[in-house]
């Protein structure tokens, strides 16, 4: 297998600067200053602003391989060093140690409009674009239709590209590093500013480069679409690759860091609300109930699930409606208890508690790990939510064989009455 990206003890390191400043002076402390650092000059002594240095390293001894064809996912929080990574690798800067090896021409999508002049028109930046590419101006023509065609911006074709949305920038600039046969596509973020029905083309095309046996890099935090693009994922954390394999594998490992602190909780203080939730009625607690009632983070398959709630209002008020939601490993929702679907809505009065359970039936989750978001309305009109306020696992029984979950296996596990005739 020929290997289209190896990456040999990469590092980058920038030095930030810190000025030390008064977040207060007046005019009289301004004049003073200026005149003590006159008379210093005046007198031969040396003059120094308070700047102190401090080394940063975006990347630290970077080492993995990606085969030509691969469909590789990067992922990680925010600063892990993604984008930086992605930058070395599309020339934009150089590394500070180490080597990286490249074979075949690579196709960057890092913002909005990279390689784009703004004076230029559509039309001409599609020519720029490609030629900054290394595609020949006869093989540019020879796509240009099925680019105008996959971006949509056949109307505003000769318009230049300053006067472009956000979201026509993105449909050009992918456009055009997609469909010029690129053999290594880089794709960050970005697009996320598209919206749903070209981020479905996108995907789509995306898949359509690995098949064909080019090479695609992808960044994002959508896990999902991670999930569904790239049979393989890199986790950065740091600055460092901290994992490397299966995309469900690491993309569990990365929410089981993410989810650190929220396992087996009972109080929900330190959970962020959404907006300025809370206020007329909060959740003050929450935790998975195993079979015998106990608190836990860990259930058996098949074992029935119960989510104790605590609740508190702050003035009096009827007619509240709660809801839990199970997401799994890749943050997509698996299912949402409503207690108004039940026919139950709560009515307290000012400052009181009560203890909510619900149980939901004939829900058997298969292995692995599951995050709880909790919300509640009256009305239609949201009181709280908070999103994973807690996690908790399903393991897998020793004596009964269960696979693992994966993108294919789906996320509930059915049972089903199978009758067979003979024919």
């Amino acid at each position: 297998m020929t290997i289209a990206i190896r990456v040999e003890g990469v590092s980058k390191r920038y030095v930030l600067q810190h000025q030390q400043r008064e977040r207060y002076t007046t005019f009289r402390d301004s004049f003073a200053s200026a005149a003590r650092r006159l008379g210093k000059r005046a007198i031969g002594k040396a003059t120094h602003d308070s700047v102190t240095e401090e080394e940063f390293w975006a990347l630290r001894d970077m080492d993995f391989k990606i085969d030509q064809g691969e469909r590789v996912g990067i992922i990680g929080r925010n600063g892990a060093g993604k984008s930086t990574l992605l930058k070395i690798l599309s020339h934009i800067t150089e590394p500070t140690e180490g080597r990286i090896t490249i074979t075949g021409k690579v196709a960057s999508l890092l913002e909005v409009g990279t390689g784009f002049h703004p004076e230029l028109t559509g039309r001409e930046n599609i020519f720029l674009n490609g030629a900054i590419l290394g595609m020949a101006r006869a093989e540019i023509q020879r796509k240009f239709d099925e680019i105008v065609d996959f971006a949509g911006v056949e109307r505003f074709l000769d318009t230049p590209v300053k006067r472009y949305s956000s979201g026509m920038y993105v449909r050009l600039a992918f456009a055009v590093g997609a469909n010029l046969d690129p053999e290594i596509l880089i794709v960050d973020e970005v697009l996320a500013v598209g919206d749903a029905e070209f981020q479905r083309k996108c995907m789509g095309k995306m898949e359509e480069v690995g098949s064909s046996g080019r090479t695609v890099l992808f960044v994002s935090h959508n896990l999902p679409t991670v999930l569904r693009l790239c049979p393989r994922t890199l986790l950065l954390e740091g600055g460092r690759l901290i994992g490397s394999g299966e995309s469900s594998r690491i993309i569990q490992t990365y929410l089981a860091a993410k989810a650190l602190g929220t396992a087996d909780r009972h109080g929900l203080s330190d959970v962020r609300r959404i907006g300025g939730m809370g206020e007329r009625f909060r959740f003050t607690g929450c935790s998975v109930l195993n079979a015998q009632g106990m608190a836990t983070n860990r259930l058996l398959f098949g074992e029935p699930i119960s989510i104790r709630l605590d609740t508190v209002a702050n003035e009096d008020i009827d007619e509240v409606s709660v809801a839990v939601g199970f997401d799994n490993y890749a943050e997509v929702r698996v299912a949402t208890v409503l207690s108004e679907e039940s026919g139950v809505l709560y009515d307290y009065s000012a400052k009181q508690t009560r203890e909510i359970t619900t149980r939901p039936q004939h829900f058997v989750l298969k292995p692995g790990r599951y995050f709880v978001t909790l919300g509640a309305r009256r009305q239609g009109q949201p009181l709280d939510q908070l999103s994973q306020a807690l996690s908790f696992d399903v393991d897998s029984v020793p004596w009964q064989e269960v696979q693992p979950p994966s993108e294919t296996s789906g996320i509930v596990q059915v049972f089903a009455e199978w009758v067979g005739t003979d024919g």
